[in-house]
């Protein structure tokens, strides 16, 4: 039996989907990258509004080079068609590296470095996705932190990385916690 055969008789057997994406893209700041990440100029609003216009909702994801957590969301979370679907769907999602030295306007109009950028936002860990408020130019007069709805630290498992995108999509954080949308959300949980 083919090596090929053997895994995917292994996924079968598993319960795991064999319908998968393709590889992503291992770009030259060692960042692994999906197609159909936003292609940027680096400016929030900018960003926003595009989101916005497109009917979806904007997410920056903080990644490092030689990130483990950060390979396996790519070769597991997003390799997985029907959630890569979902999220492109309703999200676009801006990749940025937690160290980068790339210019990033913020919403404040404030210019600065990838790795200052994180420092100002509190990332500390990899990898990390903010999902930002669609309020617009109203982010610009609140502090960091508080211009996220969500922000979802480390490596996440493939269904609760889903839940968490449509808890988002879904406005979930305007009727109760993330905690309670999982919870509540489970598979045979009838939510």
């Amino acid at each position: 039996m083919s090596t090929r055969r053997r895994f995917l008789a292994g996924l079968f057997a598993l319960g795991l989907p064999l319908r998968v994406e393709a590889e992503p893209i291992l770009g030259d700041d060692g960042l692994h990258r999906q197609p159909w990440f936003l292609e940027s100029f680096l400016d929030l609003p900018d960003d926003l509004t595009a989101a916005q216009e497109r009917g979806k909702r904007l997410a920056v994801l903080w990644e490092l080079k030689g990130c483990p957590y950060c390979k396996e969301m790519h070769l597991v979370n997003f390799a997985n068609s029907d959630t890569s679907a979902f999220i492109r769907g309703r999200f676009e999602i801006l990749q940025l590296n937690i160290i980068g030295a790339r210019e990033v306007t913020d919403f404040d109009g404030e210019r600065l470095s990838e790795k200052r950028l994180a420092e100002k936002y509190g990332i500390r860990f990899t990898p990390t996705l903010q999902f930002f408020s669609d309020e617009g130019t109203a982010l610009a007069g609140k502090r960091p932190r508080e211009r996220e709805v969500l922000r979802m630290q480390g490596y996440v498992a493939p269904e609760d990385f889903r839940r968490t995108f449509a808890f988002v999509a879904e406005r979930g954080y305007e009727r109760t916690s993330l905690r309670e949308y999982l919870r509540a959300s489970e598979p045979g949980q009838g939510g």
